[in-house]
Protein backbone atom coordinates (compact mmCIF):
# COMPACT_ATOMS: atom_id res chain seq x y z
CA UNK A 1 0.00 0.00 0.00
CA UNK A 2 1.33 3.49 -0.80
CA UNK A 3 -0.14 6.67 0.91
CA UNK A 4 0.16 9.55 -0.62
CA UNK A 5 -0.85 13.86 -0.55
CA UNK A 6 -1.10 15.74 -3.88
CA UNK A 7 -0.50 19.55 -3.68
CA UNK A 8 -3.38 21.72 -4.85
CA UNK A 9 -3.88 22.91 -8.13
CA UNK A 10 -5.49 25.36 -10.05
CA UNK A 11 -7.44 24.77 -13.20
CA UNK A 12 -10.20 26.51 -15.70
CA UNK A 13 -13.60 26.38 -13.85
CA UNK A 14 -15.54 23.30 -15.36
CA UNK A 15 -18.53 25.64 -14.88
CA UNK A 16 -18.72 26.44 -18.84
CA UNK A 17 -18.70 23.21 -19.80
CA UNK A 18 -21.11 21.54 -22.32
CA UNK A 19 -24.28 20.53 -21.43
CA UNK A 20 -24.39 16.49 -20.57
CA UNK A 21 -25.21 14.77 -23.89
CA UNK A 22 -28.88 12.91 -24.07
CA UNK A 23 -29.19 9.83 -21.30
CA UNK A 24 -29.37 6.19 -23.24
CA UNK A 25 -30.93 3.37 -21.19
CA UNK A 26 -30.06 -0.55 -21.22
CA UNK A 27 -33.16 -2.89 -20.53
CA UNK A 28 -33.25 -2.91 -17.09
CA UNK A 29 -33.78 0.82 -16.89
CA UNK A 30 -30.45 2.11 -16.05
CA UNK A 31 -29.74 5.50 -17.50
CA UNK A 32 -26.29 6.36 -18.69
CA UNK A 33 -24.26 8.05 -21.00
CA UNK A 34 -20.75 7.36 -22.91
CA UNK A 35 -18.57 9.82 -24.50
CA UNK A 36 -15.27 9.80 -25.52
CA UNK A 37 -13.39 6.73 -27.41
CA UNK A 38 -10.63 4.13 -25.68
CA UNK A 39 -10.35 1.95 -22.86
CA UNK A 40 -14.10 1.95 -21.06
CA UNK A 41 -14.30 3.98 -17.53
CA UNK A 42 -17.82 3.87 -15.54
CA UNK A 43 -18.38 6.50 -13.46
CA UNK A 44 -20.60 5.79 -10.48
CA UNK A 45 -22.48 9.29 -8.52
CA UNK A 46 -23.21 9.14 -4.70
CA UNK A 47 -26.72 8.57 -3.26
CA UNK A 48 -28.52 12.17 -3.76
CA UNK A 49 -26.82 13.50 -7.31
CA UNK A 50 -26.67 11.77 -10.80
CA UNK A 51 -24.25 11.40 -13.65
CA UNK A 52 -24.32 14.94 -14.25
CA UNK A 53 -21.84 14.86 -10.87
CA UNK A 54 -18.98 14.09 -12.92
CA UNK A 55 -19.12 16.90 -15.66
CA UNK A 56 -15.16 17.30 -14.62
CA UNK A 57 -14.57 13.80 -15.42
CA UNK A 58 -16.73 13.40 -17.98
CA UNK A 59 -15.11 16.56 -20.31
CA UNK A 60 -11.65 15.90 -19.26
CA UNK A 61 -11.36 12.56 -18.71
CA UNK A 62 -13.27 11.57 -22.33
CA UNK A 63 -10.21 12.85 -24.45
CA UNK A 64 -8.55 9.64 -23.84
CA UNK A 65 -10.95 6.97 -22.37
CA UNK A 66 -14.58 6.24 -23.59
CA UNK A 67 -16.47 7.65 -19.88
CA UNK A 68 -19.69 6.07 -19.30
CA UNK A 69 -21.11 7.80 -16.32
CA UNK A 70 -24.74 6.10 -15.22
CA UNK A 71 -27.46 6.95 -13.00
CA UNK A 72 -28.08 5.48 -9.66
CA UNK A 73 -31.43 3.86 -9.62
CA UNK A 74 -33.91 5.85 -8.40
CA UNK A 75 -31.98 8.80 -9.52
CA UNK A 76 -31.77 10.77 -12.49
CA UNK A 77 -33.52 8.39 -15.42
CA UNK A 78 -33.13 5.33 -14.22
CA UNK A 79 -35.52 2.86 -12.13
CA UNK A 80 -35.89 2.93 -9.27
CA UNK A 81 -35.56 -0.52 -6.78
CA UNK A 82 -37.91 -1.97 -4.29
CA UNK A 83 -38.14 0.14 -1.27
CA UNK A 84 -35.88 -1.45 1.08
CA UNK A 85 -32.86 -2.68 -0.89
CA UNK A 86 -29.59 -3.30 0.56
CA UNK A 87 -26.41 -2.33 -0.89
CA UNK A 88 -25.91 -5.70 -2.58
CA UNK A 89 -29.21 -5.20 -4.57
CA UNK A 90 -27.27 -2.04 -5.76
CA UNK A 91 -24.80 -3.71 -6.79
CA UNK A 92 -26.56 -6.72 -8.30
CA UNK A 93 -27.96 -3.90 -10.49
CA UNK A 94 -24.61 -2.60 -11.89
CA UNK A 95 -23.56 -5.81 -12.51
CA UNK A 96 -26.70 -5.98 -14.88
CA UNK A 97 -25.58 -2.82 -16.42
CA UNK A 98 -21.64 -4.18 -16.99
CA UNK A 99 -23.10 -6.67 -19.00
CA UNK A 100 -26.01 -4.90 -20.58
CA UNK A 101 -22.97 -2.32 -21.98
CA UNK A 102 -20.89 -5.07 -23.00
CA UNK A 103 -17.83 -3.27 -22.71
CA UNK A 104 -15.75 -6.10 -21.50
CA UNK A 105 -13.30 -5.63 -18.64
CA UNK A 106 -14.05 -1.95 -16.87
CA UNK A 107 -12.53 0.50 -14.96
CA UNK A 108 -14.50 1.10 -12.43
CA UNK A 109 -14.95 4.48 -10.27
CA UNK A 110 -17.80 5.48 -7.57
CA UNK A 111 -17.58 8.37 -5.37
CA UNK A 112 -19.33 7.88 -1.95
CA UNK A 113 -22.28 5.51 -2.22
CA UNK A 114 -20.92 4.95 -5.83
CA UNK A 115 -17.90 3.72 -3.81
CA UNK A 116 -19.83 1.16 -1.59
CA UNK A 117 -21.20 -0.43 -5.15
CA UNK A 118 -17.93 -0.10 -6.84
CA UNK A 119 -16.29 -1.58 -4.20
CA UNK A 120 -19.20 -4.83 -4.04
CA UNK A 121 -18.32 -4.95 -7.80
CA UNK A 122 -15.04 -5.61 -7.44
CA UNK A 123 -15.63 -8.34 -4.73
CA UNK A 124 -19.19 -9.75 -6.34
CA UNK A 125 -18.30 -9.13 -10.23
CA UNK A 126 -14.44 -9.35 -10.30
CA UNK A 127 -14.51 -10.97 -14.16
CA UNK A 128 -15.99 -7.39 -15.58
CA UNK A 129 -13.84 -5.16 -13.32
CA UNK A 130 -10.06 -4.33 -14.02
CA UNK A 131 -9.18 -1.80 -12.07
CA UNK A 132 -11.50 0.24 -9.22
CA UNK A 133 -10.99 3.67 -7.64
CA UNK A 134 -13.11 4.37 -4.30
CA UNK A 135 -13.75 8.51 -3.86
CA UNK A 136 -14.67 9.69 -0.50
CA UNK A 137 -15.98 5.89 0.29
CA UNK A 138 -16.86 5.07 4.03
CA UNK A 139 -15.17 1.77 5.34
CA UNK A 140 -16.27 0.84 8.96
CA UNK A 141 -17.99 3.74 10.59
CA UNK A 142 -17.80 3.94 14.28
CA UNK A 143 -20.45 3.67 16.43
CA UNK A 144 -21.01 7.80 16.40
CA UNK A 145 -20.52 8.23 12.62
CA UNK A 146 -23.13 5.02 12.31
CA UNK A 147 -25.72 5.97 14.38
CA UNK A 148 -25.82 9.70 12.93
CA UNK A 149 -26.01 8.52 9.28
CA UNK A 150 -29.12 6.02 10.46
CA UNK A 151 -30.62 9.24 11.87
CA UNK A 152 -30.09 11.04 8.54
CA UNK A 153 -31.68 7.77 6.90
CA UNK A 154 -34.85 7.61 8.77
CA UNK A 155 -35.32 11.42 8.61
CA UNK A 156 -35.04 10.74 4.68
CA UNK A 157 -37.56 8.17 4.80
CA UNK A 158 -40.04 10.05 6.35
CA UNK A 159 -39.56 13.38 3.76
CA UNK A 160 -39.31 15.86 6.24
CA UNK A 161 -35.37 16.09 5.79
CA UNK A 162 -33.27 19.41 5.11
CA UNK A 163 -31.90 19.37 1.58
CA UNK A 164 -29.28 21.55 2.87
CA UNK A 165 -27.41 20.23 5.40
CA UNK A 166 -25.86 17.70 3.49
CA UNK A 167 -24.03 20.68 1.38
CA UNK A 168 -22.74 21.87 4.83
CA UNK A 169 -21.01 18.47 5.49
CA UNK A 170 -20.40 18.12 2.08
CA UNK A 171 -18.94 21.44 1.85
CA UNK A 172 -18.10 23.60 5.06
CA UNK A 173 -19.60 27.42 5.34
CA UNK A 174 -18.52 30.08 2.86
CA UNK A 175 -18.82 28.33 -0.16
CA UNK A 176 -22.30 28.44 -1.49
CA UNK A 177 -21.38 30.87 -4.35
CA UNK A 178 -18.96 28.24 -5.91
CA UNK A 179 -20.08 26.33 -9.13
CA UNK A 180 -19.76 23.01 -7.21
CA UNK A 181 -22.16 23.69 -4.40
CA UNK A 182 -24.41 25.59 -6.75
CA UNK A 183 -24.67 22.15 -8.95
CA UNK A 184 -24.88 19.76 -5.91
CA UNK A 185 -27.63 22.14 -4.66
CA UNK A 186 -29.52 21.84 -7.92
CA UNK A 187 -29.29 17.80 -7.82
CA UNK A 188 -30.14 17.31 -4.29
CA UNK A 189 -33.10 19.54 -5.14
CA UNK A 190 -34.41 17.42 -7.99
CA UNK A 191 -33.60 14.10 -6.59
CA UNK A 192 -36.92 11.46 -6.23
CA UNK A 193 -37.57 11.52 -2.52
CA UNK A 194 -37.87 7.69 -2.33
CA UNK A 195 -34.99 6.81 -4.56
CA UNK A 196 -33.29 9.26 -2.42
CA UNK A 197 -34.79 7.37 0.73
CA UNK A 198 -33.80 3.93 -0.50
CA UNK A 199 -30.02 4.75 -1.64
CA UNK A 200 -29.09 6.56 1.27
CA UNK A 201 -30.98 3.39 3.88
CA UNK A 202 -28.55 1.27 1.51
CA UNK A 203 -25.61 3.98 2.04
CA UNK A 204 -25.78 3.76 6.12
CA UNK A 205 -25.60 0.48 6.29
CA UNK A 206 -23.44 -0.58 4.01
CA UNK A 207 -20.01 0.45 5.18
CA UNK A 208 -18.93 -3.28 6.48
CA UNK A 209 -21.36 -5.02 4.09
CA UNK A 210 -17.97 -5.80 1.60
CA UNK A 211 -14.99 -4.62 4.54
CA UNK A 212 -13.71 -8.28 5.14
CA UNK A 213 -13.61 -8.98 1.51
CA UNK A 214 -10.99 -6.70 0.08
CA UNK A 215 -8.38 -8.71 0.93
CA UNK A 216 -10.03 -10.75 -2.15
CA UNK A 217 -9.55 -8.25 -4.41
CA UNK A 218 -6.69 -8.36 -6.75
CA UNK A 219 -7.23 -5.38 -9.21
CA UNK A 220 -5.33 -2.47 -9.17
CA UNK A 221 -7.74 -0.43 -6.43
CA UNK A 222 -7.06 3.78 -5.52
CA UNK A 223 -9.14 4.88 -2.57
CA UNK A 224 -8.73 8.99 -2.50
CA UNK A 225 -10.71 11.36 0.01
CA UNK A 226 -10.61 14.61 0.76
CA UNK A 227 -8.15 15.85 3.74
CA UNK A 228 -11.23 17.42 5.48
CA UNK A 229 -13.54 14.53 4.54
CA UNK A 230 -15.26 14.36 8.76
CA UNK A 231 -17.03 11.00 7.27
CA UNK A 232 -14.74 9.36 4.74
CA UNK A 233 -12.37 10.19 6.29
CA UNK A 234 -8.55 9.60 4.94
CA UNK A 235 -7.94 7.00 7.71
CA UNK A 236 -10.89 5.00 6.39
CA UNK A 237 -8.95 5.70 2.75
CA UNK A 238 -5.49 4.51 4.37
CA UNK A 239 -7.01 1.10 6.16
CA UNK A 240 -8.81 0.30 2.46
CA UNK A 241 -5.36 0.59 0.73
CA UNK A 242 -3.72 -1.22 3.64
CA UNK A 243 -6.12 -4.72 3.11
CA UNK A 244 -5.16 -5.01 -0.63
CA UNK A 245 -1.92 -5.78 -1.71
CA UNK A 246 -3.19 -3.71 -4.77
CA UNK A 247 -4.51 -0.20 -3.19
CA UNK A 248 -3.16 3.00 -2.98
CA UNK A 249 -4.10 5.65 -0.80
CA UNK A 250 -4.08 9.32 -2.11
CA UNK A 251 -5.55 12.06 0.32
CA UNK A 252 -6.09 15.74 -1.15
CA UNK A 253 -5.30 18.42 1.44
CA UNK A 254 -7.75 21.37 1.79
CA UNK A 255 -10.66 19.70 0.43
CA UNK A 256 -13.77 17.54 1.70
CA UNK A 257 -16.41 15.43 0.55
CA UNK A 258 -17.35 16.29 -3.04
CA UNK A 259 -13.88 16.63 -4.12
CA UNK A 260 -14.22 15.22 -7.68
CA UNK A 261 -16.21 19.10 -8.01
CA UNK A 262 -14.04 21.10 -6.06
CA UNK A 263 -10.47 19.32 -6.97
CA UNK A 264 -10.98 18.55 -10.64
CA UNK A 265 -7.73 18.73 -11.73
CA UNK A 266 -6.12 16.56 -9.34
CA UNK A 267 -9.10 13.91 -9.23
CA UNK A 268 -8.62 13.98 -12.88
CA UNK A 269 -4.83 13.53 -12.95
CA UNK A 270 -4.97 10.85 -10.23
CA UNK A 271 -7.73 8.74 -12.32
CA UNK A 272 -6.00 9.26 -15.18
CA UNK A 273 -2.75 8.15 -13.43
CA UNK A 274 -4.95 5.26 -11.66
CA UNK A 275 -5.89 3.72 -15.77
CA UNK A 276 -2.45 2.92 -16.62
CA UNK A 277 -1.77 0.55 -13.08
CA UNK A 278 -1.86 -2.95 -13.65
CA UNK A 279 -2.40 -5.77 -11.06
CA UNK A 280 1.58 -6.41 -11.10
CA UNK A 281 2.70 -3.24 -10.81
CA UNK A 282 0.16 -2.42 -7.99
CA UNK A 283 1.09 -5.53 -5.98
CA UNK A 284 4.98 -5.41 -6.49
CA UNK A 285 4.23 -1.77 -5.15
CA UNK A 286 2.30 -2.53 -2.03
Amino acid sequence: MIASAIAIRTSRSWATMSIIPQRSETPSGTTYVAVGRGEPLVLIHGVGMKLDAWLPQIEVLSGRFEVIAADLPGHGGSVALADGSDLPAFVSRFARFLTEIDRGLVSVAGHSMGALIAGGLAVEARGLIRRVALLNGVYRRDAVARNAVRQRAAEIETGGFDREAPLRRWFGEGHEHEAAYALSRRLLAEVDQQGYATAYTAFANGDAVYADRWPEVGCPALFLTGEGDLNSTPEMARAMAASTCSGRAVIVPGHRHMVNLTAPQIVNDALTDWMSWTTEEACHDA
